[in-house]
């Protein structure tokens, strides 16, 4: 989507990473591992980002950790995006809106850390879930993304056994989550 716009590729990369999941805080060196590009690459778009209010930084030791800035002006049309190249606005409408008595859903995986994958990784708390009915919604829904869809399901007594890192798509008890984002 934003590759017909912008054509820096580690740039297209850290917006995704840093306005998928907000919350994540990164430093330079694992961005430079995530990314496989060098440390230099990365830090003059860090550099850029972080000039023009995108994202902020906190020194913590003798390490500079990154994270999105949510009081940036075109902060939610950035995750909206980031949301949209995913295709999590499509799973949403597609499986978690059609599913039921659902309590949660997380983003989990590389995704859930804003990085690229073909592999969307989701975890489902609620006790009754029709798993034949999800099976059926899912492989629609792949089809349509061109990306795999893993499904964890738990009860909401197994919370505990929730992996991590996660993010939260949706909560039934009004948080805000990705279903108000779009």
């Amino acid at each position: 989507m934003l590759e017909a716009l912008i054509s820096n590729k580690t740039r297209i990369k850290l917006l995704y990473r840093f306005f998928l999941n907000p919350e994540m805080r990164t430093y330079l060196r694992e961005l430079g591992r995530e990314f496989s590009e060098s440390s230099n690459a990365v830090r003059i778009e860090l550099n850029r980002f972080e000039q023009a209010g995108l994202i902020h930084s906190e020194k913590v030791g003798n390490r500079k950790y990154y994270q999105a800035n949510k009081e940036y002006p075109l902060f939610k049309e950035l995750q909206r995006i980031a949301i949209k190249h995913f295709g999590i606005d499509q799973i949403y409408d597609a499986v978690i809106n059609k599913l039921g008595e659902v309590n949660q859903v997380y983003l989990l995986g590389n995704l859930s850390k804003g990085l690229n994958s073909n592999i969307v990784d989701l975890a489902i708390v609620s006790s009754c879930i029709d798993r034949t009915y999800l099976t059926k919604l899912i492989e629609l829904t792949e089809k349509s993304l061109d990306r795999k869809i893993r499904c964890l399901v738990l009860k909401p007594q197994e919370y505990s056994m929730l992996p991590k890192p996660n993010m939260l798509l949706y909560d039934s008890t009004g948080k805000k989550t990705v279903n108000k984002m779009l």
